[in-house]
């Protein structure tokens, strides 16, 4: 036997990469491999299976290969390492070699051949492998296999595997958190949309709950892009598919798949049976494996097979490997989470029609409740809207969570209709795509033409937030932006629609993708910066914030394109960077959300406090009385407009205009002119009375008499 290695230490982290699947028991050091694919284009030799594992406990290397020859013929075999994209451990040894000998393979039969049995590992070797290699998450290894003709020449046959720890960065549990930090901000909202602050989906102090879903949204989409991601971001980011409804659900899928075969769909290697019976692996266009298994039960059984040791079957009855499916890109990130890319955009409007029934049937519940209580009891003051609203407060959750899907929705439909498959998902995906669009072009139609509205009547906008009906019934749309920027919710529509349609197209094609993604990313951090146009400043700097990680994100993503050739080692640095980045950022929005839970009771939302204030100030107005004004004189100007009311004027009209350099003050005040006179307000043909002149007149003594300062100085009494 023949053993070659680099560095020593090095060499010991070979051991610990060969092989890899996810352990059956928690806390076993087992490194196992994982499916295989053929490298190499001789035929002499097909293998079937080829199963390979480490375990620590014992220190010893177990194997099972089976498969055919078309001849009889001895080999030489070696064994490569590859970890995270380098060479780490090249062992070359002969089946007939009495230290390594394999009886199964000394020499490969002709026909059915099948091999099963242990090897010991030096305790030298063994105690390299450091402990870390066996609980580090989504090892990035690949274990390579070649047969060579023992009297040298080409090789017979070269397979390649996937090897892992067993441990991954996609779990359970952090789908759960993620999903109870999205609750979290559900709930702080709605809490605040009773208790007056604001309304469900924005009213609230940031991270709202649609920013919170955006961001988890984002992670997921950065997922999607075709580019060789280190396994452990792939698997980090496919535990926010649940904010895009991928929701993997196997009695769903199977229906879909049903549907899809009498409308013309392929279901060949594209149902959730097929995936089911695959080992997905996660490779770009060039072969390269870089991704584990799928089905982690089937791995539990490959382990306890693996348990049986020296046996010599030359014929094995023995179930063949799973078919290895190679995917990248959108196929690669749903099918990972057990959803056939065909079947996408159907699990994502099934799961989506489920969610609006949901809504449909709660609030129809609570109106029946409240019905109820209002027969047999005395009704809450604030919910009496609620009860005369209920229809439109159910349009617009929809609405709302239209808004909030639109980016991913926009992504699926563009992907079905570009992948193809059944007609009636096509159909289906562009149907739903036009009307998502027209509900969101028909309420930016609605609001613009308001704004232009309230601006010729007005002056100004301020009607978009201060009447009550419109505030109500469009302010989801743009309640969390200041008044001067109430249009920001357009970019903000684009934007999502440009991403999506941008991973959709350009799947498969990583560089336009990521470059496209930088410009839109680029672009709306500088509207955000230029305009900053949250009402609040916690809101102003969270978007700018998460805005800012989006931007870093896609530049470190710049560094998986495969078109640039970045070595393997900094690309696992960058996808290590890109987990913290992205963690730490979320884990400070669950702090913030948190925090908003506890302010949510004492802050109102300030739109809703000028417009209250406007109205009591108003009704107070409208009680006044010339003997009790209650310090009317005393109110703030009225939040509607910031310009002074135009009053009646109290005098006759003026029939000729005041001379264009007149601009005196003509009204009478305790520093009354005696020179001042009526005269100016006359017309110069009036001037001369029957030859004289007023000047010739003597002043009325009534008009020098001293008089008492009107309410409003700007405006004379009728005596003058």
């Amino acid at each position: 036997m023949k053993t070659r290695w680099h560095v020593p230490n090095v060499l010991a982290a070979a051991v610990l990469l060969f092989g890899a699947l996810p352990a059956g028991v928690l806390g076993a050091q087992i490194l196992q491999t994982d499916g295989f694919s053929s490298c190499g284009s001789n035929s002499d030799i097909q293998v079937q299976k080829l199963n390979i594992s480490y375990d620590n406990s014992n220190k010893k290397v177990t194997f099972d290969v089976s498969g055919t020859s078309t001849k009889s013929q001895e080999v030489m075999a070696k064994l490569t390492v590859f970890a995270y994209g380098q060479q780490v451990y090249q062992n070359e040894f002969n089946p007939c070699d009495s230290s390594t000998k394999v009886d199964q393979l000394c020499p490969i039969p002709q026909g059915t051949f099948s091999a099963q049995g242990e090897q010991d590992i030096p305790t030298s070797y063994a105690n390299m492998i450091p402990s870390i290699a066996f609980s580090v998450p989504n090892l990035d290894g690949t274990a390579k296999l070649e047969l060579m003709p023992v009297n040298g020449g080409s090789d017979i046959a070269c397979f390649e595997s996937v090897v892992s720890n067993g441990k991954s960065m996609k779990t359970t549990a952090v789908s759960a958190i993620a999903a109870g930090i999205a609750a979290g901000a559900l709930l702080v909202s709605a809490l605040g949309a009773l208790t007056g602050a604001g309304n469900v989906g924005g009213a609230t102090p940031s991270p709202t709950f649609g920013e919170v879903v955006g961001w988890f949204q984002s992670m997921a989409m950065n997922g999607m892009l075709s580019v060789n991601y280190p396994s452990a971001y792939t698997s980090f980011s496919q535990n926010f598919g649940f904010s895009g409804l991928l929701i993997p659900w196997s009695g769903l899928e199977t229906t879909i798949d049903n549907f899809r075969k009498s409308t013309g769909g392929n279901l060949t290697d594209a149902s959730y049976s097929f995936l089911k019976n695959a080992t997905i692996v996660e490779g770009t266009s060039n072969g390269t494996i870089t991704k584990r298994g799928l089905d982690f039960v089937d791995l539990v059984a490959r382990s306890l097979q693996l348990s049986q040791s020296n046996s010599t079957s030359g014929n094995s009855s023995e179930s063949e490997s799973k078919a290895v499916h190679f995917v990248h890109g959108i196929q690669g990130y749903v099918e990972q989470l057990s959803i056939p890319a065909e079947n996408t955009f159907m699990t994502v409007l099934l799961i989506f029609a489920i969610v609006v029934a949901a809504i449909i049937v709660g609030i129809l519940l609570f109106k029946v409740i409240l019905e109820a209580w209002a027969l047999f009891g005395e009704f809450p003051k604030r919910l009496t809207s609620f009860r005369k609203r209920y229809w439109w407060i159910m349009a617009k959750t929809i609405t709302n969570l239209i808004l909030l899907l639109y980016g991913v929705w926009t992504l699926y439909c563009v992907y079905q209709l570009v992948r193809g498959d059944s007609w009636a998902a096509k159909a289906l995906a562009g149907v739903t795509l036009a009307l998502f669009t027209a509900i969101l072009a028909f309420f930016t139609w609605r609001i613009w033409s308001l704004a232009r509205k309230y601006k010729k009547a007005e002056g100004d906008t301020s009607g978009l937030y201060e009447n009550k009906e419109t505030w109500v019934k469009y302010s989801l749309f743009y309640d969390s932006f200041k008044k001067g920027y109430w249009w920001m919710f357009i970019p903000s529509i684009i934007y999502m629609f440009t991403k999506g349609v941008i991973i959709a197209a350009g799947d498969g094609h990583g560089m336009i993708q990521t470059g496209g993604q930088l410009i839109v990313e680029s672009l709306m951090l500088i509207l955000l910066l230029w305009t900053r146009p949250y009402t609040l400043k916690s809101g102003q700097w969270i978007n700018i914030i998460i805005q800012v990680v989006r931007v870093l994100s896609v530049l470190c993503i710049l560094v998986f394109v495969e078109q640039l050739g970045i070595s393997q080692t900094p690309k696992t640095v960058v996808g290590v960077v890109l987990i913290v980045m992205q963690s730490v950022l979320t884990g400070v929005l669950a702090i913030l959300i948190a925090v908003n839970a506890l302010i949510t009771f004492f802050r109102m939302n300030p739109h809703r406090k000028a417009r209250k204030d406007a109205e009591k100030i108003n009704r107070d107005l409208d009680n006044l009385t010339p003997l009790d004004p209650r310090n009317s004189l005393l109110h703030p100007p009225p939040y509607k407009s910031e310009r002074e009311p135009t009053l009646p004027s109290l005098q006759k009209p003026v029939t000729a205009a005041y001379a264009d350099d007149d601009t005196e003050y003509r009204g009478y005040s305790y520093g009354h002119k005696p020179t001042d006179s009526q005269e100016r307000l006359l017309p110069p043909d009036q001037l001369s009375m029957g030859g004289r002149t007023l000047h010739s007149e003597s002043s009325n003594p009534s008009l020098r008499a001293p008089l008492l300062p009107s309410v409003d100085p700007r405006w004379r009494s009728q005596g003058y």
